[in-house]
């Protein structure tokens, strides 16, 4: 490797490190108003013409050829012989990785509830899945097919009526993982269509794609400010940023094994952001002799140079608390606890995607098969937001029945506050139901 290369070193007892650790960690990237004028302009031109604009910009900006929609969609017949066309070893890993997702999801279902009082008043709660959901599923650097399991076997374990799946990679035996995914979640309908139109198409519905009640996965800077766009049309999941990994290690993990976790996700692209916090300093030199040493192996080796250069750090830090500490001012999207006793850090965990646990447990095996989802909020937040799950697909409603008894009892409280309020509406709608409003 070039001598050139380095990688921010920091000390969080050094006068300045606030003010470093947070130009890192700037994540204005989305906020682009370029991208969100070409995006708004794309997302108006969908919604007034529909199939003839997804066409064009689909030829425009992706490497797919087709003379209409109808060849813009792959069906379940030809999702279930890419996975037939599968190598058996390739095929057993998806088979297990779905069963574990599917297996994990399947323990979050909320369920409804209700509750009565002594009135014979009851309330409650009723949970239902949304009718349809849209998936995007990114492509460009490379093909993620844990990204369809990832993402639609939660959506089927809720209960989603039909699962459309938008994705920018061409039917093909180059691809065939793409759509054998597909076909293992169950996904309904399937375009190989992406970017802001995928999104627009999704939103507002076109000739030939039908509308969604929300849209999740990850995707570049376009689909993120498409997202934000039709938010409100729709539902979303979350606003997705480039991929974090934040390592906390005390130094008695194999540096190599932590070089190996920062390029997992350094090779996502060049914005990718890979931090390592760690109170031993020797073990910090150690892992940036190991990343200089392997990083000449690595296939995707510019992509890792750049992002570690650009976006990772290696910090020093006074004890684990302290490592706690900045962790929690990153809220990474996945968090490594590489320390004898994860557990012990566990608590004092406020802010994350992911967390995992022990020195036996790489970031990786999260983004194909360990069980939870790997889409998880990025840029902070992770403050705010949770992963992608089955609460994800849907939605709670309000149950509220009021015996006679009941609406005496409440309607004096609520015909007290909205008069409150200068509500007469209101306050008559309660009261009415108990006494004579002198309406007649």
């Amino acid at each position: 490797m070039s001598e050139s290369f380095s990688i921010n070193r920091l000390n969080a007892s050094a006068d300045g490190f606030t003010g470093r650790l947070n130009e890192l960690l700037d994540r204005g990237m989305a906020t682009d108003h370029r991208v969100s004028g070409i995006v708004s302009d794309i997302i108006a031109d969908v919604r007034a013409r529909g199939d003839a604009a997804v066409l064009e910009y689909t030829r425009r900006f992706d490497p797919i050829a087709a003379d209409d929609m109808k060849g813009l969609e792959v069906s379940r017949e030809q999702m279930q012989y890419a996975l037939q066309q599968l190598p058996e070893t390739q095929r057993d890993a998806l088979k297990q990785a779905a069963e574990r997702i599917r297996r994990y999801h399947e323990r979050q279902g909320l369920v409804s509830w209700e509750y009565a009082e002594e009135d014979g008043s009851r309330y409650g709660q009723k949970v239902v899945a949304l009718q349809r959901a849209g998936i995007y599923v990114p492509g460009g650097k490379a093909s993620y097919p844990s990204s369809v399991l990832m993402t639609a076997v939660p959506a089927r374990v809720a209960g989603v009526s039909e699962i459309v799946v938008v994705v920018p990679t061409a039917y093909g035996p180059d691809n065939w993982l793409i759509f054998a995914a597909a076909a293992l979640a169950g996904v309904d309908r399937l375009f190989t269509i992406g970017g802001a139109q995928a999104i627009a198409a999704l939103a507002y519905g076109t000739e030939h794609i039908p509308s969604v009640d929300k849209i999740v996965g990850p995707g570049n800077v376009f689909v993120t400010a498409a997202k934000k766009q039709v938010f409100g049309d729709v539902g979303i999941d979350m606003i997705a940023g480039p991929s974090e990994l934040t390592i906390i290690c005390d130094g008695g993990t194999d540096p190599d094994w932590i070089a190996l976790d920062l390029f997992s996700q350094a090779e996502h692209d060049e914005q990718a952001q890979s931090i390592l916090i760690s109170p031993d300093g020797d073990f910090l030199q150690q892992v940036e002799q190991s990343i200089r040493r392997l990083l000449p192996r690595m296939e995707r080796v510019d992509i890792i140079r750049q992002s570690l250069g650009d976006r990772g750090a290696l910090i020093q830090v006074g004890d684990l608390d302290e490592a706690v500490r900045i962790s929690n001012i990153i809220a990474p999207e996945h968090l490594e606890l590489s320390v004898s006793d994860p557990d012990a850090l566990l608590d004092g965990i406020a802010h994350a995607g992911a967390i995992f646990m022990g020195r036996y447990t790489p970031e990786a095996l999260g983004d194909y098969c360990a069980g939870p989802s790997h889409v998880l909020p990025t840029s902070g937040s992770a403050r705010f937001f949770s992963p992608l799950s089955v609460y994800d697909f849907q939605k709670r409603s309000s149950i509220l029945y009021c015996s006679e008894a009941g609406a005496d009892r409440l309607g004096r409280v609520a015909e007290t506050i909205a008069g409150d309020e200068q509500l007469q509406a209101h306050a008559l709608s309660a009261a009415c139901r108990y006494r004579d409003c002198g309406l007649k």
